[in-house]
């Protein structure tokens, strides 16, 4: 069985040979596994035998990107999106944002006119490549979109979009809505030139710990519209349409079912999520892939992170309608040994 089999057949709800598998890992931790032992120029997708791979595009404003600052321990610079930005050297982790070009509504329409198609959104050299070495793989292939709240906030700071959303909801409507067009017009400029895609992903991120930032009714109103924009332009083609979400998005799930989507990823249980309840309550309608604490991969104890695993995939995967993934994204205090014994551990209860 193929990847993509494996992954469709998850999808529609169906048990495969296995549940699929997928993972994403902090630059660091890679860094620290190659010194324990993995291989120096091998792919983790290789490697573990990794059943999704993501194709990547750029729907940003396109501003020119300026070094501000850099020290032995960080680097401040500009972004496409105009937000100054604080990374550390040498560890992952969220970057800090400081600052902001897009503080108003007329700052906005200032740079409006940049979100259009051209052809350097797409990296079309490298991506042809690697689009091809993706199906000669077997692998089920995703069209990655960065949009919605999320990105409006770290273009113009949270704090300021949900008091927009409140005292100026046609604008950040319109940044919505803008965005999403942009992100259907370079879909549908792939997909004319051969990027024959089996889904779209949308990351998002919604919810904070034990709820989301804002209420079913609020994503109705403002942020539903510009997901059920991409979700229809991938459906027309029949396609599926997968959301990342971090936090705690319970309360929003009836939406994100009518909006469109058929797979929410990744379950955050530091958040306040339960794959198991989740799985019984909404397992019908949505496909699930997280879910697994990398706290217990982290533990020193190995018990932790067996009954992690032969807890949850029994549930999860019963039916199908599950793929396995950390609940986000593996961090460097995870050893190469803790995850190889993840690996283990999955294939050993995922198997069907």
């Amino acid at each position: 069985m193929t990847s993509r089999e494996r992954v469709e057949l998850a999808l529609q709800h169906r048990e495969g040979d296995r549940i699929p598998v997928y993972d994403m890992y902090w630059g660091t931790t890679l860094a620290r596994w190659r010194g324990e032992g993995f291989p120096a120029e091998a792919d983790p997708r290789d490697y573990f035998d990794l059943d999704i791979a993501e194709v990547h595009t750029d729907n940003s404003l396109q501003l020119p990107a300026q070094t501000l600052e850099e020290t032995d321990a960080y680097i401040i610079a500009t972004g496409a999106d105009g937000a100054t930005v604080k990374n550390w050297k040498g560890q992952a982790s969220t970057p800090e944002l400081l600052d902001f070009a897009i503080k108003s509504r007329a700052d906005w329409e200032a740079v409006k006119p940049r979100m259009t198609w051209n052809e350097s959104r797409v990296g079309w050299d490298y991506w042809h490549g690697a689009y091809d070495a993706m199906r000669r793989q077997g692998r089920f292939v995703t069209l990655s979109i960065y949009t919605g709240f999320t990105r409006i906030c770290d273009m113009c700071g949270t704090d300021r979009v949900l008091m927009a959303m409140v005292d100026e909801p046609e604008w950040v409507q319109d940044m919505l809505m803008t965005r999403a067009q942009l992100s259907v017009e370079i879909a549908e400029e792939m997909f004319a030139r051969g990027f024959d895609v089996d889904a779209g992903w949308i990351a998002d991120d919604l919810g904070f710990k034990q709820r989301s930032f804002f209420s079913p009714a609020m994503y109705r109103e403002l942020v539903m519209p510009s997901h059920q924009l991409i979700c229809n332009y991938f459906k027309s083609r029949s396609k599926w349409m997968i959301l990342h979400s971090c936090g705690y998005i319970v309360e929003l799930l009836p939406a994100i079912i009518e909006t469109g989507f058929d797979c929410l990823h990744p379950l955050e249980v530091k958040a306040g999520n339960d794959l198991a309840t989740i799985k019984r309550a909404f397992g019908d309608r949505l496909t699930f892939m997280g879910g697994i604490d990398v706290r217990a991969m982290a533990d020193p104890d190995p018990r932790v992170i067996e009954e992690e695993i032969a807890e949850k995939l029994p549930v999860a995967k019963q039916g199908g309608g599950y793929i396995y993934h950390s609940d986000h994204s593996v961090p460097d205090n995870v050893s190469f040994a803790q995850y190889q014994r993840v690996m283990e551990l999955v294939a050993e209860y995922g198997r069907y």
